[in-house]
């Protein structure tokens, strides 16, 4: 498919965090778009300030009439759009060109150098550092991200289209239609078991996306990884080792090792190990590239992270607030080690809000141990996303096995009360669903008291 000969790009899903960097990626390039979604977001907002026409509702008389016009018309769409979507199936059955969103960043990035970066966790944060670090030392680049960057306010960073930097989502294996250049994986934890039924075939579906590199492309993995490439990992012997770690006003000191030198005092402002780790291999890649070492420690600690990902919400000596998206027990234990290193006396509340009933059913007892971590625990109802309803599988069967007797099952209603009544210095609301539209209001209640 030539790209060029579109004029109409119509998004079933628009909102998605993915789907909308598209979308601003077509509107950049002169597209005309227009997209449904499930429900108005910031997002879907932030689109519609930029002149898209977005409805909520599922139905066919709501896409706009220049849309079905088969002739110009490419329509996008999401795999998390459910069986017997009105839209989706109306252009479905009148022939329309339709490809899902992973195809067309396939299509995008086949004639650019394409840096991918796959992952279970840290693919995020790792791909917008990435792409910040490479727009600083003024790569002509498109980075098509996961999350919305702080330095941005956006999750697509344009300054060119000869490089592309991509997240490479292994939901569904979508990841297998890329042929990067240099590729990047994070982990390897299980997750999406729904999709891949065991762990073992997720495995092989990052070991099929490692042999998706390109011929002379480079491939790099966090150590202990069971897949060859150039490695990287904190104090240890990796190719690319974070060394000598201070930590002065809440920013990470450092030196990093690299194949041929040391690169000394450099800064990153994002707590935790595990972000230091996905700064370490968005390094490791634009070292390789051949960024300079000068302008990418400038660039480095400029960077000021991705929202929902240990955002701070507010800060003051008394009362602390952050907000994370992490929804697998071992993101839940990431976030947990860092704030019991910025704050190691602080009494910590987390309000978690599990995200699908299968990721729930398959890791029950994961999660029980990352949240029994805790000083105190408030758990939202399971978010359903894409699935009905499993027999069984409910929030009071995960509230029942976490061993912190400080816990409780509460509503979104009852949740500012709930924050009120406890006595933490640090809150933290997790999870991948709905409660990041809850964010603000918890924000706005608690900054006027702090």
């Amino acid at each position: 498919m030539n790209l060029n000969n579109i004029h109409n790009v119509y998004f079933v899903g628009i909102g998605g965090i993915g789907m909308s960097a598209l979308a601003r990626y077509f509107i950049a390039n002169g597209k005309v778009v227009a997209g449904y979604d499930k429900t108005p977001s910031d997002i879907t907002d932030g689109l519609k300030t930029l002149g898209v026409e977005v409805h909520f509702e599922d139905a066919v008389k709501n896409i706009p009439t220049a849309f079905l016009n088969i002739e110009n018309t490419l329509v996008v769409y999401t795999p998390a759009i459910p069986q017997g979507h009105l839209e989706f199936e109306y252009f479905k059955n009148n022939n329309f060109q339709i490809l899902k969103r992973s195809k067309i960043l396939g299509l995008i990035t086949e004639n650019t150098f394409c840096l991918a970066v796959a992952g279970t966790h840290g693919k995020t944060t790792t791909t917008s550092i990435l792409g910040h670090l490479l727009n600083e030392c003024n790569v002509p680049l498109t980075a098509f991200l996961g999350g919305i960057c702080e330095n941005y306010n956006s999750n697509l960073i344009i300054n060119g289209t000869e490089v592309s930097v991509v997240e490479a989502d292994e939901f569904d294996r979508s990841f297998l239609t890329l042929s990067p250049n240099f590729a990047g994986i994070t982990s390897m934890d299980a997750d999406h078991l729904d999709i891949y039924g065991d762990a073992s075939e997720l495995v092989k579906s990052f070991e099929d996306f490692s042999k998706r590199v390109k011929p002379n492309g480079k491939l790099f993995v966090k150590n202990g990884l069971p897949i060859q490439g150039i490695t990287y990992g904190i104090e240890d012997d990796s190719d690319y080792s974070v060394q000598n770690i201070k930590i002065e006003n809440g920013t990470y000191v450092f030196d990093v090792k690299t194949p041929t030198t040391v690169l000394e005092n450099l800064k990153f402002n994002l707590p935790g190990r595990h972000n230091l780790s996905n700064a370490l291999m968005a390094l490791a890649m634009a070292v390789e590239y051949g960024c300079s070492h000068q302008q990418l420690a400038k660039a480095l600690a400029s960077f000021k992270g991705v929202k929902r990902r240990f955002t701070y919400q507010i800060k003051t000596d008394n009362f602390v607030y952050i907000d994370d998206y992490a929804h697998h027990p071992e993101e839940i234990n990431a976030v947990h080690q860092a704030v019991r290193e910025m704050y190691p006396n602080k009494k910590v509340l987390a309000v978690f809000q599990p995200h699908l009933f299968s990721r729930t059913r398959d890791f029950i007892d994961d999660f029980a141990k990352s949240l029994s971590q805790f000083n105190e625990v408030l758990l939202l109802d399971i978010y359903p996303a894409r699935e009905l309803p499993m027999e069984g599988v409910t929030s009071a069967w995960l509230l029942s096995k976490i061993t912190n007797e400080n816990k409780q099952l509460v509503s979104k209603k009852q949740l500012l009360q709930k924050i009120h009544e406890s006595e933490a210095q640090i809150v933290l609301t997790i999870g991948a669903g709905d409660i990041g539209e809850e964010v603000k209001h918890i924000k706005k209640e608690f900054s006027l008291e702090n």
